[in-house]
């Protein structure tokens, strides 16, 4: 019977003690030791925010068997991409139209001389600004520029959309930081309660990375989306009383 009795105790002891770690792995509880008095704890923040700048390239190709006639239709394209642009709105300084490219294949170490045409040209033009909502529509209205002839490159960034960027990211830091800091706290302070203590003096902290994704739901941000998260897992030590 006392054998018995024991082993109830026993079973209860470890029992609530799984209860209560359990309680706080679900909070955030990163380390609870009452030895030397101190609790550690994550706080969690995450922002949803906008990209405030926006970067297009724009490239185009052309290719045939006479030097002159890639090179003139490759500038006639550049200055129907640069119109159109404009017509979006753009300013120059928004532009930047790089110089133009023909290469001769027949010309090459590797050269075959089967290649369909002999001239092989392409051109670029760039568009940086802020103004990201005019960025995005500018993307969706191409069809005018590719029914004219127009033909954009199918490799690389070439004309399959903007990349958008977050450069106002050291205004939005300090209050995400600050929002995990309190996350942390508050967490702290429960976990203390709970455990019969006070909440003592800021130990030591470690402000984390905080990470930029995509709303495409990818672990990185490769700048196609316009709308961006920011999460940030900070890590304190406090001293308990």
């Amino acid at each position: 019977m006392a054998n018995g009795a024991s082993r109830l105790i026993v079973a209860l002891i470890v029992g609530g003690g799984i209860a209560v770690a359990g309680f706080f792995v679900s909070g955030g509880l990163e380390r609870f030791r009452m030895a030397d008095r101190t609790i550690a704890v994550k706080g969690l923040a995450e922002k949803d925010v906008e990209a405030d700048f926006a970067i297009w390239t724009l490239s185009f190709r052309r290719a045939g068997n006479e030097f002159a006639g890639v090179q003139q239709a490759l500038a006639a394209d550049r200055e129907k991409v640069l119109a159109f642009l404009k017509a979006q709105g753009f300013k120059d300084d928004e532009l930047e139209a790089r110089p133009l490219a023909v290469q001769d294949l027949l010309a090459r170490d590797y050269a075959q001389g089967n290649v369909p045409f002999r001239f092989n040209g392409s051109g670029q033009v760039l568009i940086r600004s802020a103004r990201v909502t005019e960025v995005a529509q500018a993307a969706l209205a191409l069809d005018p520029l590719i029914q004219s002839g127009v033909q954009f490159s199918g490799d690389g960034e070439g004309a399959a959309g903007p990349r958008y960027q977050l450069r106002g990211f050291n205004d939005i830091k300090a209050p995400l930081l600050a929002e995990a800091t309190r996350n942390a706290r508050e967490q702290a302070e429960k976990f203390a309660t709970e455990a019969g203590a006070k909440l003592g003096p800021l130990k030591s902290a470690n402000q984390g990375v905080i990470r930029i994704t995509g709303d495409d739901g990818n672990d990185f941000d490769d700048g196609s989306s316009r709308s961006k998260r920011l999460r940030v897992v900070s890590s304190f030590e406090y001293e308990l009383r």
